[in-house]
């Protein structure tokens, strides 16, 4: 991979939502991955902890974050930390979410 690479969350949810998937990873390096996450309106999180810390970025669309702490609402431009073992998801989606995800270390290990 390039020192400094572009990608375009859009292009990439596009991608998503042409292939019906939800979720993507566009980025990995030892210290971190970043995926692109989508959660149509009315849908259901089904995600479980991760061993990694995690940082979302609200792109599009509102909804609710339940952790094992609180719930909040979401909406664009919002960011989230979750702790790596926390239990989280997304509840309440009422437009749909596009998110940023950055995983720290990276989520799975790279390929050799």
């Amino acid at each position: 991979m390039a020192l400094t690479t572009k990608f375009s969350v859009e292009s990439l949810a596009t991608e998503l939502r042409r292939s019906s998937g939800t979720s993507v990873e566009f980025l990995r390096a030892p210290a971190m991955s970043a995926g692109v996450y989508l959660l149509e309106a009315g849908g259901t999180d089904h995600q479980s902890p991760h061993e990694q810390e995690e940082l979302y970025y609200v792109v599009r669309g509102r909804g609710r974050f339940r952790s094992s702490t609180r719930e909040i609402a979401v909406a664009p431009g919002d960011v989230l930390f979750v702790r790596a073992h926390e239990p989280h998801r997304f509840v309440e989606v009422v437009e749909d979410l596009v998110l940023l995800v950055v995983f720290a270390p990276a989520k799975t290990p790279a390929p050799p």
